[in-house]
């Protein structure tokens, strides 16, 4: 009766702030059972969920007997993983190198012929993306911190085709396709993930810049900063971008409000973008992204500044702002994401994993459609900052940890 009224009470709520829109309106319905993992003090106790379920979901454990393995070491604060066809991995380190990593852990020499990165604080070289035809035209992608001068940096994306001979490596034909606008004097928020839609289109999350300045222009569609973009390969605009033609607006975004993106993939079944990003004092958030919808930041949020003072006028909902599908309060510092749908961890199939630098192991989310039904720390031993999540060819989780001596992991079957 108390989980009736409860939720008939946050019906009400929602209504009256105008509702929410795909999961977070269908979610209100009925309330997972079970006591959550997180039973840490809130940083704003005082907030209230959109609807049952929002935050500190069940612990929901799959009793799967794993072991963490070295794969490399020795990475200076490897910050993202892409799988070559063959099974190779393409590592990206902060400071600006990127390397092609063996399964055995063979580090090569760094690829050249990448551009200079602004590697200071949260910048550098960060997200790195086969192309959709990588087999055919042998394209990489990557995201990093372009200086821009008289000490503004950007979040900017490059391609080039990736070219080997013998144990040396380099990049050709190099050329920047996307510059988020405009340029910032700040070090912090650059975001970064790059995805390729199931049409081809790559979406480029982009941080706001932190700073008030920036932060500001998150709802502003005339500004890059805060929002997901969406552009065709060779950097030109969709045409069924939701902003094209709209006076003031920058045709390439795709949606809006957003704060530090640090994680993004495509669901299996749906093809949706789905992301998770940094909070301030509590209120991470996972978001599922739609085009031409404003995900409040930092009208709306969830937590408090670091300052511990409200963000904002302190508000969680209003009228035509998208809800997130899950938040964390205190926050997990979430970064690297991966849908599992592999055959080595059959009881893992269709889970959400989430790496956290802030708590140092990996998230587990138990899906029931759009909701989080479960949450399970995993990992809890490697004690270290956890970048990237990527799930192999070979079916294994791998992680990416941040640090000077960064490591390569991967989570197997444990032997008997």
């Amino acid at each position: 009766m108390r989980n009736l009224l409860l939720t008939t009470a946050l019906a009400v709520v929602l209504a009256a702030c105008g509702g929410t829109d795909g999961a977070a309106q269908s979610a209100a319905d009925v309330a997972p059972s079970g006591q959550p993992w997180e039973t840490r003090a809130a940083n704003a106790p005082s907030q209230t969920p959109a609807f049952l379920g929002q935050t500190r979901a069940p612990e929901v454990t799959a009793n799967v007997a794993y072991e963490v393995v070295t794969v490399a070491e020795g990475l200076d604060k490897p910050w993202a993983i892409a799988f070559l066809p063959d099974g190779r991995m393409l590592v990206t380190e902060k400071p600006g190198r990127l390397r092609i990593v063996t399964a055995q852990g063979q580090l090569s020499a760094p690829v050249t012929g990448l551009p200079e990165v602004d590697a200071r604080d949260q910048g550098g070289l960060l997200d790195v993306a086969l192309d959709p035809d990588f087999a055919q035209n042998s394209l990489i992608y990557w995201s990093y911190a372009e200086p821009r001068g008289n000490g503004t940096n950007s979040t900017a994306v490059a391609r080039g085709r990736l070219v080997e001979d013998g144990a040396a490596a380099r990049v050709e034909a190099v050329e920047v396709i996307y510059q988020q606008e405009p340029a910032m004097a700040s070090t912090k928020h650059f975001g970064n993930r790059l995805v390729f839609d199931r049409e081809g289109h790559l979406l480029i999350g982009l941080g706001e810049r932190s700073i008030m300045e920036g932060r500001m222009q998150s709802h502003d569609l005339g500004s890059a900063l805060g929002k997901v973009v969406r552009i065709n390969r060779d950097g030109t605009i969709p045409q069924d971008n939701p902003f094209v033609g709209r006076e003031g607006a920058r045709p390439e975004i795709f949606a809006s409000g957003v704060r530090n993106i640090q994680a993004a993939a495509l669901h299996p079944t749906t093809g949706q973008l789905w992301e998770v990003e940094h909070g301030a004092r509590g209120g991470d958030e996972l978001n599922i992204i739609e085009a031409g919808k404003d995900y409040g930041w930092p009208t709306i949020a969830y937590g408090l500044e670091y300052s511990g003072n409200a963000i904002g006028q302190g508000q969680t909902a209003q009228p035509g702002m998208e809800q997130p599908v899950y938040y964390w309060d205190p926050v997990i510092g979430p970064s690297g994401m991966a849908f599992y749908q592999a055959d080595l961890f059959p009881a893992w199939k269709d889970s959400l994993f989430v790496g956290a630098l802030r708590d140092m192991h990996l998230v587990r989310l138990t899906l029931d459609g759009n909701r989080v039904v479960g949450e399970e720390r995993l990992a809890t031993d490697v004690n270290e900052r956890i970048r990237e999540v990527k799930v192999g060819p070979d079916g294994a989780i791998y992680l990416a940890t941040d640090s000077a001596q960064g490591k390569i992991l991967k989570l197997v079957p444990r032997a008997n």
